[in-house]
């Protein structure tokens, strides 16, 4: 029998003497009146003297992390969430009864607390147990170094583990909980309308991904988990709601990597009577909020480099960012110069040029774009839910914004005439018939929608999770979503 075999029979012995004590060592409730954090924060630079004439009482609850035996008095360290707080457990204050409760106790067991404030004789801020109530009993032991599980994959594959074992993860998905919050508040306030989109599709739209397939026995049909909630999002601006906006699931079936999970969230938000460039005034204007909000400033390291949001950030059309930018990093620059070359004597519409130099700007320049960095002017090929450029129709009115080297959100103003969209559908589905799996569906019935007319709008999706990674400092997009897809386990 290996070590963590005998340490759970051992805890299921445990386990029986806590029933043999009428103990049901999977309590029911217990009532909550204090938080660790709070406790701390309040009292928690009080004196010895100071906490003895206030004679402050507190119920808290938590897990035991670590534990310390001395003959007839015990010292548990209790996890409140990211916050711990010390409790001291000693038979002639609690009585027989509880003590022999103490007696069963295991690190990673919780219990319920009820006692006084004190300060030990190290001047440890510490709760002075007057009552006990076993809630749960553990019968794995955790990590054997809880205070810092390392190895990545089972940090991924067992998060509970890894929310018990590091502190720090909390406080990463306590800000994730913040800025959505706070992106949520800033478009009410804005007065914009939340609404929720169909997850199952009929015809996979919104952008050039491929989709996962299911299938609905009832209806005998496949349908598609939505790869973006664009199309329906627009079919609400034709319906009358001039501001709407959606935070949920995008699914994707593509590789896995640090900056990209098959399933991510999205804000996705649509604005009547507005166009590409208002869209970007808003965005610096939301995110120097968000970073005012969660940071409380505008300037922050990530991975190593000062990141500052303060605005105006750069504008920078996607033909001279690679021009500028791929021809100083680019290995074969005489290969770009002709590629470019080719590209302009094609009048820019040429497909396979556009891929070939989009490849160039994801590999070559988007490393580059550090700063908050607004890229424009996309190829019409690129954007098939676009609107043209009035002075230059081969292009469109689009941009991306990239932050640390990644593309953090992508806006248009949206093409409304539906003519233009019915031949951007066909256009696509001649790529999707050459092979081309992330080509873009043709949807009459959206085609239908844009016919009633829809007004000038612009959109903009922004992935959460990537803002995640800037805020909170993280390098890999698994680190900010609590159960990130994995390879099943072997």
């Amino acid at each position: 029998m290996d070590e963590a075999n005998d340490q759970r029979q051992q805890r299921i012995k445990k386990l029986e003497e806590l029933r043999s004590l009428g103990v049901n060592p999977f309590g029911t409730h217990f009532e909550v009146t204090d938080r660790a954090g709070q406790l701390i924060q309040l009292h928690g630079k009080k004196t010895k003297e100071e906490l003895e004439r206030a004679g402050l009482r507190c119920r808290i609850a938590g897990r035991i992390v670590a534990l310390r035996r001395f003959g007839k008095a015990a010292f548990a360290l209790l996890q409140d969430g990211a916050d711990r707080v010390q409790v001291y457990l000693k038979k002639d204050t609690l009585g027989e009864h509880a003590y022999r409760i103490c007696v069963a106790l295991d690190v990673g067991d919780w219990i319920g607390v009820s006692g006084l404030l004190f300060r030990t004789k190290t001047d440890e801020f510490t709760v002075d147990a007057r009552e006990l109530t076993f809630l749960s009993k553990a019968l794995r032991p955790l990590p054997e170094k809880w205070h810092g599980l390392t190895d990545v994959e089972t940090r991924y594959r067992q998060r509970y583990v890894d929310l018990i074992a590091n502190p720090a993860i909390h406080e990463i998905f306590v800000t994730r909980s913040r800025i959505i919050g706070s992106m949520r508040t800033f478009l009410i306030e804005k007065g914009f309308l939340e609404v929720e989109t169909p997850m199952m599709q009929s015809i996979p739209g919104g952008a050039t991904a491929r989709p996962f397939v299911t299938h609905h026995n009832a209806l005998g049909m496949d349908l598609y988990l939505r790869v973006a909630p664009e199309l329906y999002l627009k079919r609400l601006i034709v319906g009358g709601l001039p501001r709407v906006f959606e935070i949920n699931r995008n699914f994707r079936n593509e590789g896995i990597s640090t900056i990209h999970n098959p399933e991510f969230t999205m804000l996705e938000f649509y604005v009547a009577y507005a166009d590409y460039t208002d869209l970007m005034t808003f965005t610096e204007e939301l995110f120097t909020r968000l970073a005012q909000d969660v940071l409380g400033a505008t300037t922050f390291a990530y991975q190593g480099t000062q990141i500052n949001l303060t605005r105006p950030w750069r504008r920078l059309p996607w033909l001279h960012a690679i021009r500028e930018v791929g021809m100083q990093e680019n290995a074969h620059p005489t290969a770009l110069l002709s590629l470019l070359a080719q590209y302009t004597k094609a009048g820019k519409k040429d497909a396979k040029l556009v891929a070939e130099l989009d490849e160039t700007f994801q590999k070559i320049v988007e490393p580059k774009l550090i700063q908050p960095t607004f890229i424009t002017d996309y190829p019409t090929e690129l954007s098939p839910l676009a609107r043209r450029k009035d002075a230059d129709p081969s292009l469109t009115d689009r941009f991306e914004l990239y932050v640390a080297g990644r593309e953090i959100a992508n806006a248009f103003s949206e093409l409304n005439d539906p003519l233009d969209q019915r031949q951007r559908f066909e256009a696509q589905v001649a790529r999707r018939q050459a092979g081309d799996e992330e080509a873009h569906a043709l949807d009459e019935d959206f085609l239908r929608a844009l016919e009633y007319g829809m007004p000038p709008t612009a959109g903009e999706g922004i992935g959460i999770d990537r803002v995640v990674m800037l805020f909170t400092n993280q390098a890999s997009i698994r680190d900010v979503i609590l159960f990130p897809q994995l390879r099943p386990e072997k």
